[in-house]
């Protein structure tokens, strides 16, 4: 009544109408001699392979015509101090190269003036090393796609800026803003046991941190602010308030009071003007604006850092509450 089909018991009803025909056809299959097209058949296969291998095939007489694109740029060699800064133009074919403008600059130095100048890294709108100004907009050169004009395109570097050579601006001030508001994470009490567990966040207070974390530094909407313009060395400019922002709304970060008070001055934020030109040109739509508000709102008082959802407590390895092993040691 059952049959053994690999190692397993089946019911002979099933064998025969199941597994049965299906193996007939198979061994059927396998003995029938296979049989060749008919002359037509072949005659069909061979024209509709070439009629597939010319429809994939350019011509070689199609000639594609050029898309010639005037690009002016700024340039300026501090190896020749006498030569002022001046605006070189350049005639180019958006044939040869990619859709972006750092595709252009690069196709520049490439064919036409290999002294030309750029900082250039990952091509992907990450790095932020490419920013410059575009047609009179701060961004970055490989994401901003070029359109074919009769209008020349016109590259200059980041707007008051020391320039170092041709496209390349001095970030050292910037950088150094950076530095001061000490973009890492504090947790006073804990600093021999900082990286030796896990500092728990809850997923609300992670929201917080959207529109915040995601700026790359490229320093687009500090050069496009005219308070920071003439007030670059006391003005810490969006994109540094913006990461302050960032580390004092920070739930896991226990120096907010600290750091309030660093910015508790004349100039480090009160010299934002509201303009929103950081907010307009920011590449990555970023909204500094509203981050330096919250700010003022936090050092006149007019709101408090709420507590966190989830509290990490310090080690108190004295009392032998948490088995934590100490930096020093």
């Amino acid at each position: 009544m059952f049959a053994a089909v690999n190692g397993r018991l089946t019911s002979r009803l099933f064998w025969s109408h199941g597994l049965a025909p299906i193996r007939e056809t198979r061994l059927a299959l396998r003995t029938q001699k296979p049989t060749r097209p008919s002359p037509e058949e072949n005659a069909a296969i061979v024209a509709e392979r070439a009629e597939t291998k010319e429809c994939k095939t350019p011509p070689k007489d199609l000639k594609i015509g050029s898309r010639l694109q005037t690009v002016r740029v700024y340039r300026w060699n501090p190896e020749k101090p006498k030569v002022k800064p001046y605006m070189q133009q350049f005639v180019v074919d958006l044939n040869k190269c990619g859709t972006m403008v750092l595709d252009v600059l690069a196709l520049i130095k490439a064919e036409h003036d290999p002294t030309l100048s750029f900082r250039r890294s990952c091509r992907e709108g990450i790095c932020g090393c490419c920013s410059m100004n575009i047609n009179g907009v701060n961004t970055l050169a490989c994401v901003t796609k070029i359109k074919e004009s009769s209008k020349p395109l016109v590259v200059y570097p980041l707007p008051h800026a020391y320039v170092i050579r041709d496209l390349i601006p001095d970030l050292g001030q910037y950088f150094e803003q950076f530095r001061e508001i000490d973009p890492y994470l504090k947790r006073p009490g804990e600093d021999n046991f900082l990286g030796m567990r896990q500092v728990l966040q809850s997923t609300r207070d992670r929201r917080k941190l959207d529109g915040l974390y995601e700026c790359i530094m490229c320093a687009c909407c500090t050069y496009s602010c005219p308070p920071y313009w003439w007030l670059g060395d006391k003005y810490l400019g969006p994109s540094v308030l913006l990461q302050a922002y960032r580390w004092v709304i920070d739930s896991r970060d226990l120096a907010h009071k600290e750091r309030l008070a660093k910015l508790r001055d004349f100039y480090s934020v009160y010299r934002c003007r509201s303009i929103f030109n950081c907010t307009k040109t920011c590449p990555k739509g970023l909204n500094p604006g509203k981050a330096i508000a919250q700010l003022k709102r936090l050092l006149a008082g007019l709101t408090e850092k709420e507590k966190p959802d989830i509290e990490t407590p310090i080690p108190n390895p004295c009392q032998g509450e948490e088995q934590y092993p100490c930096k020093k040691n």
